[in-house]
């Protein structure tokens, strides 16, 4: 299945180290951030796991569900957290899926249908399921990313994304690049002048197409 943005993301039962979950049933009315990784007890994964973590208090601020997905048991995942926490100092309450047939990492299309684990398999067996994506409460694909196994995610970033998809879908507007909290945003090339003055009030117009304006209360 090929996942697009503003497309209805796949809805699924799975078991976590947390317990049974049906997606969509899990994700309610909130937003949602589901990460994957290739295996457990992986040196890169620990710290991204750690950082989403220490990010607690941020994801509970912004309504935002945290969700992991790790291609081994829901029994080893209890032993990983262990190490997590250890790194990180911090708590991880989020649920890990147990994704061992593979059966998430298919329908979020990290993996082709023909995949499997070999016995004896390395993370490399599986390294392309290393992806963010962050769901809205409509359950339609927001944003997604995927890395390589060697290149750490910053969640710095996704936490910066997660705030511009916040405001952009609650205000209309858009966001600049490398945008952050609370500096100007973008209004749309479909409002016209007339209807940007009425909505946003004064606004700094670079380009006829290029209207920057302060994020509106």
């Amino acid at each position: 299945m090929s996942l697009r943005i503003n497309g209805t993301v796949p809805d699924f039962s799975a078991e976590t180290d947390l317990g049974t979950i049906k997606f969509h049933d899990w994700i309610g009315d909130s937003w949602a951030i589901l990460f994957s990784h290739p295996k457990d007890f992986t040196p890169v994964c620990t710290t991204e796991f750690g950082a989403v973590a220490q990010l607690a208090e941020e994801w509970q601020k912004r309504n935002t569900k945290v969700i992991g997905v790790s291609v081994d048991s829901a029994e080893q995942h209890k032993g990983w957290k262990t190490d997590i926490e250890s790194f990180s100092k911090a708590t991880a309450g989020f649920p890990i899926i147990a994704d061992e047939g593979l059966e998430v990492s298919k329908l979020f299309d990290m993996l082709p249908a023909e995949a499997y684990l070999p016995d004896g398999r390395t993370p490399a067996d599986s390294a392309t399921v290393r992806s963010v994506f962050i769901i809205g409460p409509d359950k339609q694909l927001k944003l997604s990313m995927t890395y390589p196994m060697t290149v750490g995610r910053n969640f710095a970033e996704v936490l910066r994304a997660l705030d511009a998809l916040q405001t952009t879908a609650a205000k209309g507007v858009a966001t600049p690049a490398n945008w952050q909290t609370g500096e100007d945003v973008i209004i749309p090339p479909t409002v016209n002048d007339d209807d940007a003055k009425a909505k946003f009030g004064s606004f700094n117009a670079v380009f006829p197409y290029l209207r920057f304006t302060q994020v509106p209360d």
